[in-house]
């Protein structure tokens, strides 16, 4: 018997020990996944804070590369100012004629590059053409009574020689002598008026050729045209016509190398900006790229309505994109320049 009653307190032992697996596991699984993903999260939060505070990037950041762009824009020049403007030619010019005349050739087109001195259009020359033939005739006119002058001067020399002679042997009376001297004097002027008339021919003559001339309209500078105004059969003049069907110009030509960039800075922070000061250009339609420019000089009036003051930049590298009218934004680079207590620049 004891060893029977022994028997079952030991059985009721290991009963008490057994893990009852009864129970579904469904009732315990939630908790137990919840459990687990409050624990992870609490380590991953933990590793993440204690490699900030050791200044390493997120693993996934790290594992990105850094573009030349982001570490150059790290690497940039603060900035002081920034101000927008636009990118404008020094040396524009819309081609005009001097004369009111018809367009008969247009040798130029929109992108086309000119030479200075390069024949863009020409205008009909039939009446400056005949107005020089006029006026070489005229000239070889003025020639031929030159030379008659010449010669009735010259015929009339040896004769009032012949009268000087004869006056001082007392052959002959002494009106008959001053009728010969009114002669020869009368020569003598006529050789000065035939002179006269004939550089009166000559200057007309250079009035024909350069109206001829003004029938050819040429490039003023170098440069690209950036716009065609009239076309062959169009009547063009120097001054507007108020029929409207005139025009004024031929097209206009910019020289690229004359682009720089003005833009209006406020007069609260024009103290800023110096002479020769580095900027840092951006255009508009290419936004990631840096161009390197100077201050050439601050306009010295402001604008009353804006409260700005009008800056000319210089553009350092020129380039093809760089065009005429683009909009541009500015950033003024460098220390902050010494103020009065005025506010007048040191």
């Amino acid at each position: 018997m004891p060893d029977s009653a022994a028997v079952v307190d030991k059985s009721s032992l290991l009963s008490q020990l057994r893990i009852d697996r009864g129970e579904p596991a469904a009732r315990r699984s939630p908790a137990l996944r919840w459990s687990l993903a409050a624990a992870i999260a609490i380590v991953g939060g933990g590793f993440i804070a204690w490699h900030f505070s050791r200044g390493a990037a997120v693993p996934i950041r790290a594992a990105a590369a850094i573009s030349p762009k982001e570490q150059s824009a790290s690497q940039r020049a603060p900035s002081l100012l920034d101000a927008s403007g636009y990118v404008v030619a020094r040396r524009r010019a819309t081609v005009a004629s001097k004369i009111t005349g018809k367009v008969i050739e247009v040798s130029l087109q929109e992108g086309q590059r000119v030479e200075s001195g390069q024949i863009i259009a020409r205008l009909d020359d039939s009446n400056a053409r005949a107005a020089l033939a006029q006026s070489e005739a005229q000239v070889k006119q003025a020639e031929t009574v030159l030379s008659a002058a010449q010669t009735a001067y010259e015929d009339a020399l040896p004769i009032f020689a012949r009268y000087q002679r004869e006056k001082a042997a007392a052959v002959i009376s002494a009106q008959s002598f001053d009728e010969q001297r009114t002669q020869i004097d009368s020569a003598k002027s006529q050789i000065l008026i035939a002179q006269r008339e004939l550089d009166v021919a000559q200057a007309g003559h250079a009035v024909a050729l350069r109206s001829l001339d003004d029938t050819i309209i040429r490039a003023p500078f170098s440069g690209i045209v950036t716009e065609k105004s009239a076309q062959a059969g169009e009547m063009v003049s120097p001054i507007s016509a108020g029929s409207g069907f005139t025009r004024t110009g031929i097209g206009t030509i910019v020289d690229m190398n004359s682009l720089e960039v003005e833009v209006d800075v406020s007069e609260n922070f024009i103290g800023r900006v110096l002479p020769q000061q580095a900027v840092r250009i951006r255009l508009n339609a290419y936004p990631d790229w840096d161009i390197p420019g100077s201050v050439i000089a601050t306009i010295p009036t402001a604008d009353r309505a804006k409260a700005t003051v009008k800056v000319r930049v210089a553009i350092l590298t020129k380039d093809s994109r760089i065009l005429p009218d683009m909009g541009a934004r500015v950033a003024f680079l460098g220390e902050t320049p010494p103020v009065s207590p005025l506010g007048a620049r040191r």
